[in-house]
């Protein structure tokens, strides 16, 4: 019973409490400096991190204190981060019916004597 409780610990620190929201370029406001971004480049490489700056031409990004300057030309889609509170009610919900499941399956195999 622990090492259920164990387990159960474990899915829930570990469920993603973010999504991510697909954004136009101009919509993105300057003024929210920690606005955290992926970006996905044209040749499909990724870049996450906090808004920087932002003009016309180029976006500024920020990630462990390291700065990536990217142009708006290569962007292929930019995704801004939000929390999702359903989404992780959903992952801690789902992984308690994997444990029930499980759980069940024990007590089944034990009760049948194998």
């Amino acid at each position: 019973m622990k090492n259920l409780f164990i387990l159960l610990i474990f899915l829930i620190l570990f469920q993603s409490c973010f999504s991510y929201k697909s954004v136009n370029y101009d919509t993105i406001s300057n003024d929210n400096k920690k606005q955290k971004i992926q970006v996905e480049m044209l040749d499909r490489t990724k870049f996450n991190g906090q808004l920087v700056s932002k003009d016309d031409k180029t976006m500024t990004l920020e990630n462990n204190g390291s700065t990536q300057t990217i142009l708006k030309k290569d962007i292929y889609e930019i995704q801004v981060v939000k929390f999702s509170i359903l989404k992780t009610l959903g992952g801690v919900a789902k992984g308690g019916a994997w444990i029930a499941a499980a759980a069940g399956m024990i007590v089944i195999i034990a009760l049948a004597g194998v």
